[in-house]
């Protein structure tokens, strides 16, 4: 029977725990020596510290020669508009008539609005170009209209008026800066006053937009174009009347007028027409002009060959107009004679041009 105590009969043996430490400590040891590259440096390398070595690197620019070149500059297309005009003289055509110098060429008193009748046309023959220096011209579009550079024109006024005859003297300045433009027209006598007339507005595709005309002496009318409104408007206490495209005033017209010869004349031959729906400071009307035969002219700026065009009287209270278009001068007017029923009348002749200031 054993009589040990229970707990030392319990505990395990030393020896044979030391000898199983000391063989797994043998063991590890032997296989870090077989293979220790496997996860690191091998042992039998030595190891060594190399110097870590830096450059700098300069970058130099390039030269002009080795710069690549640069991208041409990209040129936009110019966009044709359906062409521009060319400046005319406001031939008195808005001088009214009472003495002195409201008797200028003033048309009776006109019903409001008429239909617009469509402008036929053919070409006109070719012109003798005048020895007169002819203004820049700005040309928008080969076709229908060419308008021309800025210009003053001065000319010479003789007229009768109630038997009375008289001498006048006249400016026309024309400015254009290619979108908008400026007309004015003056007439001046001495003794009688002096008379003018303005028209402003656009250069479009179909030539002159005027928004403004003004007819000033003793008092000043305007006529008003709304084409976003479709009418035109007066400053005197007389009923509005449609807008119409290509509306002009009693200025712009003959300006519209040299635009379309100057830019297709084979459209216009002898014998076609032209009408315009134009306003003056209290109505608007269909002016129809009738292409005639060339003419060669002999005014105090010198001889011109010109194109004459006239406007016939449709009514008792119409007047004749008479208008010379010279290509010399840019299909400017050289000449306009304004009659009367009565016989009065007033004759503009070309005196000469100047570049406007």
């Amino acid at each position: 029977m054993n009589t040990l105590p229970a707990r030392m009969t319990a505990a395990p043996p030393l020896r044979p725990l030391l000898l199983l430490t000391g063989a797994v400590v043998l063991a590890h040891v032997l296989l870090l020596q077989a293979a220790p590259a496997q996860w690191g440096v091998a042992t039998d390398t030595p190891l060594t510290l190399r110097p870590l070595i830096t450059r700098s690197i300069e970058i130099k620019p390039l030269s002009p020669e080795a710069a690549p070149p640069a991208p041409p500059p990209v040129r936009r297309p110019i966009r044709p508009s359906a062409s521009i005009s060319q400046a005319n003289v406001p031939p008195a055509l808005s001088l009214p008539a009472q003495a002195a110098i409201e008797s200028i060429a003033t048309p009776a008193p006109e019903p409001a609005a008429r239909e617009v009748p469509q402008a036929s046309s053919a070409p006109v023959p070719e012109t003798v170009p005048a020895a007169a220096p002819a203004p820049p011209t700005l040309v928008a579009a080969a076709g229908a209209l060419s308008i021309p550079g800025s210009a003053r024109l001065k000319y010479s006024m003789t007229g009768r008026s109630k038997t009375m005859d008289y001498h006048a003297q006249a400016q026309l300045d024309w400015q254009q800066d290619g979108e908008a433009y400026q007309l004015s027209m003056v007439v001046s006598a001495f003794g009688l006053g002096e008379r003018s007339m303005t028209s402003k507005g656009r250069l479009t595709g179909d030539g002159l937009a005027p928004t403004r005309f003004l007819d000033k002496s003793r008092s000043e009318r305007a006529a008003h174009f709304q084409p976003d409104k479709g009418k035109i408007t007066f400053s005197v206490n007389t009923t509005d009347v449609p807008w119409q495209a290509g509306a002009q005033d009693r200025v712009s017209v003959f300006v519209q007028l040299a635009s379309l010869l100057a830019g297709d004349p084979a459209r216009y031959p002898r014998g076609s027409s032209i009408s315009l729906y134009t306003a003056g400071p209290t109505t608007a009307d269909t002016w129809t002009f009738v292409v005639e035969a060339e003419e060669k002219l002999s005014l105090p700026a010198g001889e011109f060959i010109a194109v004459k065009l006239t406007r016939k009287p449709q009514r008792d209270y119409d007047q004749t107009v008479e208008v010379w278009l010279a290509p010399a001068i840019g299909w400017l007017p050289v000449r306009t004679r304004i009659t009367q029923q009565n016989g009065d009348f007033v004759d503009q002749q070309l005196r000469s041009t100047e570049k406007p200031l």
